[in-house]
């Protein structure tokens, strides 16, 4: 049996003398506590140096991935074949046995006997001594972690994080110098500030005029003003109703015009540094959303690969994190978008799609990112097409979708609507020819005013015809009216006679006292008497006043 040993310098085959010793693993460590001892078990059979350090890095990366390299290809059809191999990684093995018909065995005491090796390594190989083995073990290793983790100057985000942090902080600066300058300046020519905009310009345009009274004399085409401007700032000066300043205080103000000239010109230098590392560590992220907000982004997130591991919808509110915790706290509207906000394609998109757009964009930036991070291309084609499709989206939700466009909508088309004239598609021909052009059914406006008269006669004809009935109708009722009083006489008698008997029947009742029960004496029958008489009384009295309401009625 033989063992394959991988050592910074080269590969060996060991020769395995005692392979009973692999049975009984628990004492093999004893048979290697000296060169002598360890000389019994395994002996060197041939050995393989690596001719630098490129050819040791790339054997090492072969083996941690578990692939065959060339050189250890080579190697074992040398010195292996019709041997059984041991080897230390199972997958290795079994990529050695498929592509070179050699049988390899992988166990708990190959790691052992691995362990011996490598302590009486020095020995064991002649002619490889330690102080050759430590340096060469020292710049492999270095080498295969520098391999492992890609280290590239060029990909280090730290630069960016660091720019784009002063680029701000400049940009606060300036603004604060630039706003000191005009208002300092102000008391002396207050018109100025109107007329010159930008305030680099404005720092410029003092710091070569000085004082208003030499406006008239100079020429400001040096300093990037337009004729226009120029003109109207030497009419201003000229009428100015600014304070005179001292040759102290004008020193003091172009003193500090220099320093805002020279922070914007570092300001401008130090934003090319920013696009160049930019284009340099995340190509993809620049085209699609620019170099500041990229940067920003990846400031942010502390690392382009913390920035990698966020999903695209953290992509999409990055820089919002309060927005979205007090609207998560309030139960109101969260957020539709952070940093990405800046970027050109949401600005140039209307408000109602900006959200539909940032999410979009937020999305192809998720994967620019990761392409970025992790990927070993180097251009922007991921960046062009996630952008050409943002472009196309933003299109078609402005109603600008072009018939040529990558990014069409997918899905099932549209069903058409059913036609029972129709056969097969939408565009089959109608099974019947469509009905012709009819102008009798027409209607024209002689025809409407034949037919409004008709309707006229024929309701004048019908009131005519009605009349006759309604004054029948009005006969019957006058002739009913006169008969009410009529019968109303017999009612009276009636009433008059019922009025006599209840009067009778009282006077009988005071003339002729019934004896008194309970105790009752005659005055309260006489009152009860004359109360039953008023109520008789006046009973026909109300029958009387209702019947005459109904009369008159």
């Amino acid at each position: 049996m033989l063992l394959l040993f991988e050592t910074a310098a080269g590969f060996a085959l060991f020769k395995v003398l005692k392979e009973g010793k692999l049975k009984e693993t628990e004492n093999l460590y004893k048979d290697f506590e000296s060169l002598d001892t360890a000389e019994k078990v395994v002996k060197l059979k041939s050995f393989s140096k690596f001719e630098n350090t490129t050819d040791a890095l790339a054997a090492a990366t072969a083996l941690v991935d578990s692939k065959l390299s060339k050189g250890l290809k080579r190697f074992l059809k040398k010195n292996a074949e019709g041997d059984t191999l041991a080897v230390m990684d199972s997958k290795l093995g079994s990529i050695i046995k498929e592509k070179l018909g050699i049988s390899c065995t992988a166990s708990s005491a190959i790691m052992e006997l691995t362990r011996g090796i490598r302590s009486q390594l020095e020995g064991l190989i002649s002619g490889l001594g330690a102080q050759d083995l430590t340096p060469m073990s020292l710049g492999l290793s270095h080498s295969l972690s520098r391999y492992k983790l890609k280290f590239s100057p060029d990909k280090v985000d730290t630069m960016i994080v660091q720019a784009i942090g002063l680029l701000d902080d400049l940009d606060k600066e300036l603004n604060t110098y630039a706003m000191r300058v005009r208002e300092w300046y102000g008391w002396h020519f207050p018109e100025m500030s109107k007329i010159v905009s930008d305030n680099v310009v404005y720092a410029k345009v003092v710091k070569l005029m000085g004082t208003r009274e030499r406006a008239a004399e100079l020429d400001f085409s040096g300093v990037a003003l337009e004729e226009e401007v120029e003109a109207e700032l030497k009419e201003a000066a000229v009428i100015s109703m600014g304070t005179e300043i001292s040759e102290a205080d004008l020193l003091n103000i172009m003193a500090l015009c220099d320093q805002v000239v020279a922070l914007a010109e570092y300001r401008a230098q130090l934003f090319d540094y920013l696009r160049s590392r930019m284009t340099a560590i995340a190509p993809n992220l620049t085209v699609l959303v620019g170099e500041l907000v990229g940067a920003r982004l990846i400031a942010h997130a502390g690392s382009l690969l913390n920035l990698a591991k966020q999903p695209a919808s953290t992509v999409q509110i990055l820089g919002a994190e309060k927005a979205l915790f007090r609207a998560l706290k309030t139960k109101h509207e969260t957020p539709k978008y952070g940093l990405i906000y800046h970027a050109s394609l949401i600005g140039q998109s209307q408000p109602k799609f900006k959200g539909k757009i940032s999410r979009v964009l937020a999305a192809k930036c998720s994967l620019s990112i990761r392409v970025d991070a992790l990927g070993e291309h180097t251009d922007a084609h991921v960046g062009l097409e996630g952008r050409e499709k943002v472009e196309a989206r933003l299109r078609q939700l402005e109603g600008r979708l072009l018939a040529n466009d990558s990014a069409k909508p997918r899905g099932k088309p549209d069903l058409a609507k059913y036609d029972p004239g129709r056969q097969g598609g939408a565009g089959a021909a109608l099974l019947t020819s469509p009905a012709a052009y009819n102008p009798a059914a027409d209607v024209n406006a002689t025809a409407g005013k034949e037919e409004r008269k008709k309707k006229k006669k024929r309701s004048a004809d019908e009131a005519a015809a009605a009349a006759p009935a309604l004054a029948a109708d009005g006969a019957a009722a006058e002739a009913g009216a006169a008969a009410e009083p009529a019968e109303d006489a017999p009612l009276k008698k009636k009433k008059k006679k019922v009025k006599a008997e209840n009067g009778a029947a009282a006077a009988a009742a005071t003339a002729a006292p019934t004896p008194m029960l309970n105790g009752g004496t005659e005055e309260t029958v006489k009152k009860k008497s004359k109360k039953a008489a008023a109520a008789d009384g006046e009973a026909p009295k109300a029958k009387k006043v209702k019947k005459s309401k109904v009369a008159e009625a």
